[in-house]
């Protein structure tokens, strides 16, 4: 039974312990990461997980708790074992590149060989070998500030591989690139993973890249809320650890299934495939007094609605008439409003989708307004920071509606309890109808 390459157990990292403003960043982490695996460390920002790399790669001491690679604690290691650590047990690739600008990008992928006093001519070969690899050989002896973001960050993996490492760190590695260079990137750490045989950890918060990971960690609040296990790497048998149950976040079964399925498709065709999933909960969202026969009724009709072969008038006559003549039987009221509620929705949805540029402003507006907050300036310009948040998926529902709820002294917008929470299931309603 293969052995785990890292161990975990009881983690903890606070900063600024016993101060007033002490922070707990991981509580109690346990894991156990195996040989070749590609783990990804999913979550919003601020859940603690780039902490759990940097203490994976012995660059952040715990506050308790311990880490043992191969069987040896991270805090038993000598300084020139976690030395030999850094230089040939792994390496890091950083979402800023870090690149010296005063040297070549060879001399920069070099650079961790000559800590070694390894030979200059074979160093050399070697860097050269890996700029042939990831298709930036020509810019060998270009500084930093002439190459585009991928090329920077394609230099930033030969420079992390460069000491033929066991494991690879990835700390959001493709935060600061286009898409194009972005799926570059995620390949090239797939091709690592599966020809070289390199583990690879990798943290991120966008969920396109979850497909990449033979197993799926999510965080919040410095705590693994719970796994998901693409490809089994580990061990057949239950490995024995001190590891708590990771507790599933309640998620519709259906929409497991269907992102499990929709794995490696085109946006558009998910977006398709989404429509049903779409159109019942926007019916639950807005409205659920009705039975259920009148349900599925005018699940068809938000069908036809959603892909714009109703208006918003037509949809609120076939509600409004009977059953018998293929409607919903919906009293007038009830269907006005109903049908103008979906509008609204769908209408701003497809506004921030087709001017991403206006989508923060756009949303601010119609939440202001119809949910009659009354902002001022000051207020309004921290809603807007929150909401971009939210749409740059750097926090997700529960973390929104946090935000909205705190106190403003503290960084939120103070709003009530019940009112955070509406507002942030409105913005949830409006992204998926966007997607």
């Amino acid at each position: 039974m293969p052995e785990s390459l890292l161990h975990v157990e009881n983690l903890n990292v606070t900063y600024n312990l016993g101060k007033q403003n002490e922070m707990r960043s991981l509580q109690d982490v346990s894991l156990d990461i195996y040989p070749e695996e590609f783990v990804i460390v999913f979550g919003p920002s601020g859940c603690g997980k780039s902490t759990l790399l940097y203490s994976l790669a012995a660059l952040q001491a715990p506050t308790s708790g311990e880490i043992l690679c191969n069987g040896k604690a991270f805090s038993k290691m000598t300084k020139k074992d976690k030395l030999l650590y850094h230089q040939t047990g792994m390496g890091i690739i950083f979402q800023a590149f870090f690149l010296i600008p005063s040297l070549t990008i060879i001399d920069n992928i070099c650079l961790p060989k000559l800590f070694r006093n390894e030979d200059k001519k074979k160093r050399r070969e070697e860097g050269m070998e890996l700029l042939k690899r990831f298709g930036i050989l020509e810019q060998a002896y270009k500084f930093p500030s002439e190459l585009s973001g991928g090329q920077k960050q394609r230099a930033s993996i030969a420079r992390s591989l460069i000491n033929k490492p066991g494991i690879i760190f990835a700390d959001e590695p493709v935060g600061n690139l286009d898409s194009a260079s972005a799926t570059n990137v995620m390949a090239i750490l797939k091709e690592l993973n599966e020809v070289d045989k390199k583990t690879i950890i990798l943290v991120t918060h966008e969920p396109n890249h979850l497909p990449y990971g033979d197993r799926n960690i999510f965080m919040k609040d410095g705590k693994l809320i719970r796994e998901e296990v693409h490809k089994e790497k580990r061990p057949l048998l239950p490995v024995v650890t001190a590891t708590p149950k990771i507790e599933a976040d309640k998620r519709s079964p259906e929409l497991e299934m269907l992102l499990r399925s929709f794995q490696g498709m085109p946006q558009e065709e998910v977006a398709t495939l989404l429509m049903p999933y779409k159109i019942k909960q926007l019916m639950f969202h807005i409205f659920s007094e009705i039975t259920e026969e009148q349900v599925k009724i005018t699940e068809g009709f938000l069908q036809e609605y959603l892909f714009q072969n109703l208006n918003r008038d037509q949809l609120n006559t076939m509600l409004d008439t009977e059953m018998a003549l293929g409607g919903a039987s919906w009293n007038a009221r009830r269907a006005d409003s109903f049908s103008h509620r979906v509008d609204d929705l769908v209408m701003l949805a497809r506004k921030i989708k087709e001017k991403p540029s206006e989508e923060v402003a756009s949303l601010s507006a119609y939440l202001n307004q119809f949910f009659d907050l009354k902002l001022n300036e000051e207020h309004m310009i921290r809603f807007q920071s929150l909401l971009h948040e939210r749409l740059e998926n750097k926090t997700d529902l529960e973390g929104l509606d946090h935000l909205l709820d705190l106190a403003w002294k503290n960084g939120g917008l103070g709003m009530h309890k019940f009112t955070a929470e509406r507002v942030a299931r409105e913005v949830e309603m409006i992204c998926l109808i966007k997607y």
